[in-house]
């Protein structure tokens, strides 16, 4: 990626997301045609936009998004949000997007629960 535009990338990923849960077409503007998305933790992995944008068509669930934070530079960038299902409780995401020009050509996904801290790290914690 020459150039690159770092608030265009950004903007371009929160209207991924913010269209995640409500608009197929507009979320998969950012993806080449024959991009790739994996997800490590099933051992998935979707070839071709159409591909997974039509499963995300026919989710069974009302998916909402909210981005945590997001940060890269060049090619790679990262984000990490928060996922729910059905109004359910949040889930953390983190994607690895892998850009070729100015759109996603390969995408990894990890998705997990949120944990209590152990109290015996108490001592060494940051303030929130």
């Amino acid at each position: 990626m020459s150039h690159v535009d770092e608030a265009e990338v950004r903007a371009k990923l929160e209207r991924h997301w913010e269209y995640g849960g409500s608009d197929q077409d507009i979320a998969h503007e950012i993806y080449h045609d024959d991009a790739v998305l994996e997800f490590p933790q099933s051992g998935e992995r979707f070839e071709g936009v159409e591909n997974f944008r039509e499963w995300r068509r026919a989710y069974p669930a009302k998916l909402a998004f909210e981005i945590r934070r997001i940060r890269g530079r060049d090619d790679l960038w990262v984000a990490e949000n928060s996922i729910s299902y059905d109004d359910g409780p949040w889930n953390l995401t983190v994607s690895i997007l892998e850009f070729r020009g100015d759109k996603v050509a390969f995408e990894s996904i990890y998705i997990t629960q949120a944990w209590e801290p152990p109290e015996w790290r108490a001592p060494w914690r940051a303030a929130p």
